[in-house]
């Protein structure tokens, strides 16, 4: 009998490990679920037969090795920094490795050896990056197929709330990893734009947007994601004139956030002596210039930010309630942690509340004489606040690998993105059967 080993039990889990389960008697497998919490593990696996959970600390090297060392496979959803422990003993041992998570270049380093184990070490397959990769690049090798240019490629993912479930003014809830939320769009963007590089600040990120409507849902903002440029090789477009990725947030959101981007309360790096003591709103003040001081703290915001007091963008920074005299209550944190702490209880998915996910490519090409562009549109819907739409489209890709390097189907080796035809044709079809699928839409321009 073959073991997975699922690490990390967070937001993104559910589907995955329900999957795995639910495949676990046809492919002769058992599922061990590895969290700092096994009370949270086990409330993964709820006594499937097929399934265990334990407590684990992937800083216990002891531990650590003799998991991994009697795994078939390691599917690691811990966070990002901690991949490389997992990943070094996988090689040891010679172990598969599937993660969602960003290539890095110390993972990278990896592939020969890897190869040479005759393992998969494969990264950057959920949604975004994942099935955002796995989409486009069978887009654009059926484009060229036909005898297609590129000329522009642009792709934004969401992960929002659906409109049953949106009653706050934001038009957002927390449906994954909140650090992630908070430290969004940090660093420099980088795309190209008619063959122009482009270059973004973190300053300017939610200021630089772009409008992105969705039949059926509206319109949003689309602010650019870190370096698209990276993508143009893994996608076989070199010498696209235009790519670009982001993220969707609903209207007016950006302008939003903004603000908290240009007060510093976004900011990681340093931590705040005595925070348990400070109110929200003396936290605000403390961020805001000396020139600005009225005794009227929305007043003054507004004034450090350029913007009438009765702006939406106000409005939505007054709600969540950031300017307000209640104590933080969290000792010696960072801006960006007392943020968090506030936001995860504004924007809690409730029980039942429903989750979206929503991604689009935009690619324009030539056709012959004849300039076309085609729009391709996922739409996914939470079920509620556990099985949510990230968790379906973060670890249904995961999970579907998993099962197709166990049963011999992915016989790919070494360390890479789903790109390969092998790879993501099996995903993407398993998808369309669960219900993820995506529409097109062609115009001629």
């Amino acid at each position: 009998m073959k073991n997975i080993l699922v690490l990390g039990a967070g937001r993104s889990s559910s589907a995955l490990i329900t999957y795995l389960l639910d495949h676990a008697a046809a492919g002769d497998w058992k599922v061990t679920v590895a969290d700092s919490s096994q009370e949270f593990a086990a409330s993964r696996t709820l006594s499937h037969p097929s399934g265990s959970a334990i407590k684990f600390d992937i800083n216990d090297t002891a531990q650590r090795e003799y998991e991994i060392e009697n795994a078939s496979l390691v599917i690691s959803l811990l966070p990002p920094h901690l991949h490389q422990l997992a990943a070094s003993d996988c090689l040891k041992h010679k172990i598969h490795f599937l993660t969602a998570s960003y290539l890095t270049p110390e993972m990278a380093a990896l592939d020969a050896d890897a190869k040479k184990a005759g393992i998969l070490m494969l990264n950057e397959c959920g949604l975004d990056p994942g099935i955002d990769h796995m989409s486009a690049v069978e887009i654009i090798s059926r484009l060229k197929s036909e005898g297609c240019r590129l000329e522009a490629f642009k792709s934004f993912t969401g992960g929002l709330v659906a409109p049953e479930s949106n009653d706050n003014p934001w038009g957002y809830k927390i449906s994954w990893n909140p650090r992630n939320v908070i430290l969004a769009g940090q660093g420099t963007a980088r795309y190209i734009d008619n063959g122009v590089y482009k270059y973004i600040p973190y300053r300017r990120i939610f200021r630089d947007i772009e409008h992105i409507t969705v039949s059926g849902y509206g319109t949003f903002d689309g602010y650019a994601n870190r370096d698209s440029l990276a993508y143009r090789h893994f996608y076989g477009i070199e010498e696209i004139p235009t790519l670009l990725r982001g993220t969707l947030r609903q209207a007016g959101y950006c302008k939003a956030w903004d603000i908290f981007v240009k007060l510093g309360v976004t900011d990681d790096s340093f931590v705040i002596e005595n925070a348990e003591r400070l109110t929200y709103g003396q936290m605000i003040r403390a961020f805001l210039p000396s020139t600005h001081s009225t005794g009227d703290i929305i007043s003054d915001l507004a004034a450090f930010c350029g913007l009438e007091v009765s702006d939406p963008a106000i409005e939505l920074v007054k709600w969540t309630g950031i300017l307000e005299d209640t104590p933080t209550g969290i000792p010696n944190a960072s801006p960006a942690k007392i943020l968090q702490h506030l936001l995860e209880k504004k924007w809690a998915l409730r029980p039942g509340d429903k989750d979206l996910v929503i991604m689009q490519h935009q690619f324009t090409y030539v056709r012959g004489a004849q300039k076309e562009e085609l729009i391709s549109t996922l739409v996914v819907k939470g079920d509620n606040a556990v099985h949510t739409a990230m968790a379906k489209t973060v670890g249904l890709p995961l999970a579907i690998v998993a099962k197709n390097v166990l049963n011999g189907t992915i016989k790919s080796t070494g360390v890479m993105i789903p790109v390969q035809k092998d790879i993501y044709e099996v995903i993407l079809r398993e998808l369309e059967a669960c219900g993820i699928n995506f529409t097109e839409k062609v115009t001629q321009l």
